[in-house]
């Protein structure tokens, strides 16, 4: 690959990473940038160009566990974090149950999404949808959240927070857009929500990633190996940048300045594009 080819990997990378955990899609932003300027499908093919959207996330997911390693260790019992309750502590369980209906739906929709959601004109609609949900949260949110650290969060909340958050299997809905409005909604505070997000983004998106490796090989070469590569460690260092800041950020301006942010990109491209 020439060195322009790997920059579009940089910088589909820097894309990725300073997205991420802001609920305004990466994936969508990502899509809004190759399909209108960077075209690495011409190079990668649809399905290759498709996967390398979803393995580049594993460099912010890799992000999520240098920053966040603490409390994921102690989901397998291997770091005890002090001042944790001894009644109803944060667990693998929640994740696993959190995830679940991702996961499900995921697998059942795995082709229709690649084949028909990976575009600039369903991202303009579902970057509006995404941005309703999260002034509805908002609005409507309990204003005095009664959870207010993962200890505190029940199985019940971690099931309805992952059925909320299958809308992120439409690119540029966004996944912790879904999940933390769906949180807010259900009690949780903002810096909460984002935390368990981040914290089942780990398996789901390494799961996604090994997935669509499997299903898309035969589209892959050798020759892409150099801009996954990039783009994986483009995406993680940005995002490394990123995440702490951002859970700061959400616990002070909560999710309507995001949600007015895609309301205007969605106007933007849809003045471009129609």
């Amino acid at each position: 690959m020439d060195f322009i080819e790997l920059l579009k990997a940089l910088i589909l990378g820097l894309v990725e990473g300073m997205t991420e955990f802001a609920p305004v899609s990466s994936t969508g932003h990502m899509i809004i940038v190759d399909d209108m300027w960077l075209k690495t499908e011409e190079f990668l093919g649809m399905y290759s160009a498709n996967t390398f959207k979803i393995v580049v996330q594993l460099g912010s997911i890799l992000a999520v566990v240098v920053v966040m390693w603490k409390r994921l260790l102690s989901l397998v019992g291997l770091y005890k974090i002090k001042g944790q309750p001894a009644n109803r502590k944060f667990n693998l369980i929640h994740v696993i149950v959190g995830m679940l209906p991702a996961v499900i739906l995921g697998f059942a929709f795995k082709d229709y999404i690649d084949d028909y959601l990976f575009g600039v004109k369903p991202v303009i609609f579902s970057l509006v949808a995404g941005a309703i949900l999260m002034i509805v949260a908002d609005k409507f949110g309990p204003k005095r959240p009664t959870v207010t650290t993962l200890d505190k969060i029940s199985y019940g909340q971690a099931l309805k927070i992952g059925l909320v958050q299958c809308l992120s299997l439409w690119p540029g809905f966004s996944r912790s857009g879904a999940t933390i409005s769906g949180g807010v909604l259900l009690g949780l505070d903002h810096k909460t929500a984002a935390d368990f997000t981040f914290i089942m983004a780990v398996p789901i998106m390494a799961g996604a990633s090994l997935v669509s490796v499997m299903k898309n090989w035969q589209y892959m070469s050798m020759d892409h190996i150099g801009f996954y590569a990039i783009g994986f460690v483009s995406a993680f260092i940005f995002a490394l940048l990123s995440i702490k800041f951002f859970l700061k950020l959400i616990d002070k301006i909560k999710l309507t300045p995001f949600a007015i942010y895609r309301i205007i990109l969605a106007i933007v491209l849809a003045i471009i594009v129609f």
